[in-house]
């Protein structure tokens, strides 16, 4: 129910319509709560957020042109005061990255309604909801960015077989074909390894790739 403030502002960022609709039906309910925006796509969010600038954002971890990770880490950097809430499944890798980012909350996909009405009070009231372990291991991550050749160490031989193709100046489809991978899959490779390298370009991490090959 309401106390009588303006309501929490939200915006919704998943694939799935049918997704979106039970969540808005849950926050509706709630009284103190009101969605403001949605996307399907991780473009439509990034131009839709700016123009109605939520509290708080619940994003879809995989969309059909990103992630709500990187999504999540683009906008706080526009939007500081932005409050993310990212939904995971049970066999996401994302959690660490999504920590690094800057999410205030990250809940299960299948989560009860009234657990998430109670993360978006939460996060919009300036706390957090989320794993101590996960928190650790993320600070360790982000330190070790600064050693190149132990970040690298830590990638999954297929992410690191296609940051090496980066280096090579391979575009995704090229690097889907010399690893038999379709180029959704390289697209989303390639978003999850500028998470974990703390990157915004792709360039960027081709010209790393090509600097370590240099010092080999």
């Amino acid at each position: 129910m309401s106390d009588g403030h303006a309501p929490t502002r939200v915006f919704l960022l998943d694939d799935h319509e049918v997704t979106r609709r039970g969540i808005a039906g849950v926050l509706t309910e709630a009284g103190d709560l009101t969605v403001v925006g949605e996307a399907s796509t991780a473009t439509g969010a990034l131009a839709r957020v700016p123009a109605v600038r939520p509290d708080v954002g619940i994003f879809g971890l995989s969309l059909p042109d990103g992630d709500g990770v990187t999504v999540c880490r683009e906008l706080r950097a526009r939007l500081p005061e932005l409050q993310v809430v990212i939904l995971i499944g049970y066999d996401d890798e994302g959690l660490m990255d999504a920590v690094l980012a800057g999410v205030s909350a990250y809940l299960h996909k299948d989560v009860p309604g009234a657990d998430l009405v109670r993360a978006v009070r939460t996060v919009a009231a300036g706390g957090e909801l989320l794993d101590p372990a996960a928190v650790t291991a993320a600070q360790e991550r982000s330190t070790a960015t600064t050693d190149p050749t132990r970040l690298l160490a830590a990638l999954t031989p297929q992410k690191r077989a296609v940051f090496e193709l980066l280096g090579e100046g391979l575009s995704n489809r090229e690097i889907g074909a010399r690893l038999r991978l379709t180029e959704k899959t390289v697209k989303n490779y390639v978003t999850r390894l500028l998470g974990k390298l703390g990157m915004q370009r792709r360039t960027q991490v081709t010209i790393l790739a090509v600097q370590l090959r240099a010092d080999l």
